[in-house]
C-alpha cells in the first residue's frame, strides 16, 4: 500500500498527531499502523487520567509550554466532544518541615509558568483535603481529570471521518529505507510511505533504529504499580493530593487521584520492568531482557538513586511498606483500605550516562520522525505534541517545495 504519511502507535500521541495532519492534509493519505487489536492499548490505557497543569517542569521546556496550553485546549477539546471531565484541582502537600523549601520553588516555578496556584497554610490545605497531613501546600488550580483513552478514541473518529486509515493488528517487522523511499514491513502488509512518524511509545527505540536513526537514547520500561481505595473510604480524597517531589527523578512520588469514572486510585510505586510490556511483577523476555540489563545507562542511574530504588523494590513487594510511604499523606490509611490495580508502564527514554531524560524528545531526519521521549504529562499534552509534529512536517515540505 503507498502512502504519504504513515504513523506507527495508536496511543494518545499517535492519533493526535493523525488527527493533527488530517485536518491540514486532506489530499495526503495518511494511515496509522498498531500491532493491537484496539486504541490506547499501553501508556494511555493505563493513564490514571489527569489533566496535568505543568507546575513541575523547567519553563520554556516542551513539557512546561505544552501542558499549561495542553490543560486548556484538552478542555476546550472534551467540551467540544461532549467527554466527561472535571476541572477539580489539586493540593501538593508538604508533610515535614524540610519539604517547605521545595514546596516553595516549586510554588514559583508554578508562578513562572503562569498558571493559577495558591500557597495554602497546613490549615488551609486541610479545607480542601480534611484528611490529610501537612505543614503547607500548593493549591493548583489548573489540574483536572478525564478518561484519557475516551479521548484517543475521538481522536480516532475524528481522523477516520477525515480520510484517515486505522489498521490495527499490524505489528512493524522491519523498517527498509532505500533512497528515501521507506517501506515498512508489518505483520499483514507492506507499507511504502514517503514519510514516517514513530509514535511507539515503549518501542520507539527500536523502530528509530529500524528507520536508520543513529541514537544513542533508550527507552527504559518502569512498571507503575497502583492501589485502589476501598469504597467505604473514598471520602479521604476531595481532589487529588501529591506530595511534595523529589527535585532529581522524574516521578512525583505516591499520590492520590480521585478518576472521572469514579473511584481513588493511590500509587505509583516505579520500579524496573525487565521486559518492556512489564505489567506483571515477574516477568521476562529473553531479547528485551538483556538489552536493558546490559544498557551501561542503567547502572549509572541506579548508583545515582540506589536509596530510592531499593525502597522502590522493597515497597513493591511488601504492601505494609507501600501504606507506610501512603501514610505520609493520609495517616489514617490501612493495609484493609487498598486493593491493588492494574499496573501501567512508563516509557522513560535514557541516555548511556545513566541521564533520564525529562523533557519531550524527538528526533528526526528529511524522511522520518521520531518521538523517543513521551511519558506524562504526554496525554495532558497531545494536542499540543500533535501540532509540533504536523507543524514540524509542514516546514519539511516547504522546504522540500
Amino acid at each position: 500500500m503507498k502512502v504519504d504519511i504513515l504513523i506507527v502507535g495508536a496511543g494518545i500521541i499517535g492519533l493526535s498527531t493523525a488527527y493533527q495532519l488530517s485536518k491540514v492534509h486532506k489530499d495526503k493519505k495518511i494511515v496509522v499502523v498498531d500491532k493491537e487489536s484496539e486504541v490506547a492499548k499501553h501508556q494511555t490505557g493505563h493513564n490514571s487520567g489527569v489533566i496535568h497543569s505543568g507546575i513541575y517542569y523547567k519553563p520554556g521546556s516542551y513539557k512546561a509550554r505544552f501542558a499549561r496550553n495542553g490543560s486548556k485546549s484538552m478542555v476546550e477539546f472534551c467540551e467540544e466532544h461532549h467527554i466527561d471531565y472535571n476541572r477539580c484541582g489539586k493540593v501538593i502537600v508538604a508533610t515535614s518541615e524540610s519539604e517547605l523549601a521545595n514546596m516553595n520553588k516549586l510554588y514559583e516555578r508554578g508562578i513562572e509558568n503562569d498558571l493559577d496556584v495558591e500557597l495554602l497554610t497546613g490549615n488551609e490545605v486541610k479545607e480542601i483535603e480534611p484528611f490529610v497531613n501537612t505543614v503547607g501546600g500548593i493549591h493548583v488550580k489548573n489540574t483536572g481529570i478525564v478518561d484519557f483513552k475516551k479521548v484517543t478514541e475521538k481522536y480516532g473518529e475524528l481522523f477516520i471521518e477525515n480520510g484517515g486509515e486505522l489498521h490495527l493488528h499490524n505489528e512493524v517487522k522491519d523498517i527498509q529505507i532505500e533512497k528515501e523511499k521507506i517501506t515498512v514491513v508489518t505483520s499483514q502488509e507492506n507499507f511504502e510511505a514517503n514519510y514516517l512518524i514513530n509514535c511507539a511509545g515503549l518501542y520507539s527505540d527500536k523502530l528509530a533504529r529500524m528507520a536508520n536513526i543513529k541514537t544513542d537514547v533508550q527507552i527504559i520500561p518502569f512498571r507503575g504499580e497502583y492501589f485502589e481505595l476501598d469504597e467505604r473510604i473514598e471520602h479521604y480524597v476531595k481532589t487529588l493530593i501529591y506530595p511534595v517531589p523529589n527535585p532529581d527523578l522524574p516521578f512525583l512520588g505516591v499520590h492520590f487521584t480521585n478518576m472521572i469514572g469514579g473511584g481513588v486510585d493511590v500509587g505509583p510505586n516505579a520500579v524496573l520492568g525487565f521486559k518492556k510490556e512489564a505489567y506483571q511483577k515477574i516477568g521476562f523476555n529473553l531479547k528485551e531482557t538483556s538489552q536493558i540489563l546490559t544498557f551501561p545507562g542503567l547502572y549509572r542511574m541506579g548508583l545515582k538513586n540506589i536509596k530510592e530504588a531499593i525502597g522502590e523494590y522493597y515497597r513493591s513487594f511488601n504492601k505494609k511498606a507501600f501504606v507506610k510511604e501512603a501514610q505520609k499523606l493520609i495517616p489514617s490509611l490501612n493495609a484493609e483500605d487498598i486493593k491493588p490495580m492494574e499496573a501501567g508502564v512508563r516509557a522513560q527514554a535514557m541516555k548511556p550516562d545513566g541521564t533520564m531524560l525529562d523533557d519531550f524528545y524527538f528526533e528526526e531526519n528529511a524522511y522520518s520522525l521520531h518521538v523517543l521521549n513521551a511519558p506524562s504529562p504526554a496525554a495532558t499534552c497531545s494536542i499540543e505534541i500533535g501540532k509540533e509534529i504536523a507543524k514540524r512536517f509542514n516546514q519539511k515540505i516547504i522546504t522540500v517545495t
